[in-house]
């Protein structure tokens, strides 16, 4: 058996494998537009790069991580009681420091007694007000903030280099695949 036959499995190998490295290469450069024999050629995700952005903003905002969802979790009751021990300390920092600092003489009327009573009627008053300070604020927050197209703007001001980056990180395994299904179709081919 002559080595021109071993060889051309090999060859066909090198050549399957060569031509998915050159595609995977291809998805992401050139990252601008160049003339050759006649047609522009340009990466497929840098020349796509603004739809991309677009169906991934859509895609964060509507199925991943919707406004709702982020107002359901941040006026959630029990991470409002979170919050109920750091307000407590500062009425109380308030009605002890503050107050005597600013009101000297009312100071010197309210004692412990009066200054926990205090406390206690404005921890109450805030556990009633709190859900709806939240929703009011969740409501305007909501008109201020625009997921889809804060995750529109990430996405598409992203230089050429860090897009590939990113899915180079996250799809490098499977970029090894397609290259080594290429090198065993060639070979078996």
């Amino acid at each position: 058996m002559s080595y021109s036959l071993l060889l051309i499995p090999v060859i066909s190998a090198f050549i399957g494998w060569f031509t998915n490295w050159i595609a995977i290469k291809m998805l992401f450069h050139p990252r601008e537009p160049k003339r050759f024999l006649g047609l522009t050629i340009q990466g497929i995700f840098p020349k796509r790069q603004q739809q991309f952005a677009e169906k991934l903003g859509k895609l964060v905002s509507n199925e991943l991580l919707s406004f709702q969802d982020i107002a359901a979790k941040i006026t959630n009751q029990d991470n409002m009681e979170k919050l109920m021990p750091h307000v407590e300390a500062h009425i109380d920092n308030f009605l002890r420091k503050k107050l005597a600092d600013e009101m000297p003489i009312i100071s010197m009327f309210i004692g412990e007694n009066t200054i926990q009573q205090l406390k206690g009627v404005f921890m109450q008053e805030l556990r009633l007000l709190f859900p709806d300070l939240m929703q009011q604020y969740m409501g305007h927050l909501q008109q201020d903030l625009d997921l889809e197209k804060i995750v529109i703007q990430k996405v598409a001001g992203f230089s050429s280099d860090k897009l590939e980056q990113i899915l180079n990180s996250i799809m490098s395994k499977e970029f090894r695949f397609v290259e080594i299904i290429g090198a065993v179709l060639g070979f078996v081919i």
